[in-house]
């Protein structure tokens, strides 16, 4: 498993795809500054905790989910540690209970696949057709850490500067507030 140790903080110079390239190309056009680490395909929890231990902070887990009908899209940031469980989303949205949308969904509104989704695709979502959900958890955070259009790199932004990507991008996001199953009793 590759992971360069370096926190690099502009952008990469060898070849990446369009979409990487996009969501580099919107960052300084708004003037928001990030950490950058570079690694194999990031698809277990194992590789993201070893990303984390270079970036200083916790990535967070991204959520792309659905109605039943497949009507109603959802991209969800929540902590990258805290279980999740569909009917408390669904119970504070308001909407039939949620399953995880397809990969076609995700490739059509967000230019992604599955494993690489983060909230900076809301920028290829021109047609708003995905509703950004916060777990409020997560704002106790100061940086919020993801993929830039393919899970080959983790981008660590601040809060307030990933807020500012997705207002820019038509995203205002609505805050939820997940209970954490563990603590159930």
């Amino acid at each position: 498993m590759y992971i360069d140790q370096t926190r690099y903080t502009t952008r990469p110079t060898d070849g990446r795809i369009p979409q990487e390239l996009a969501i580099y190309d919107r960052l300084e056009e708004l003037n928001i500054p990030y950490v950058r680490v570079d690694h194999d395909h990031a698809d277990t929890i194992e590789i993201c905790h070893q990303v984390e231990q270079i970036l200083g902070s916790e990535i967070c887990k991204n959520l792309f989910l659905c109605n039943k009908q497949q009507t109603d899209f959802y991209l969800l940031l929540m902590p990258g540690d805290k279980p999740f469980k569909t009917k408390f989303l669904s119970a504070q949205l308001g909407c039939t209970r949620l399953s995880f949308a397809d990969g076609g969904h995700m490739a059509d509104y967000l230019q992604t696949v599955p494993g690489s989704v983060s909230a900076l695709e809301l920028l290829f979502d021109t047609d708003r057709r995905v509703k950004l959900v916060i777990d409020r958890d997560l704002l106790a955070d100061e940086f919020i850490s993801g993929h830039p259009g393919i899970s080959t790199s983790t981008l660590q932004l601040k809060r307030e500067d990933l807020l500012r990507f997705v207002e820019a991008a038509g995203h205002p996001p609505v805050y939820v507030d997940l209970p954490d199953p563990r603590e159930e009793t």
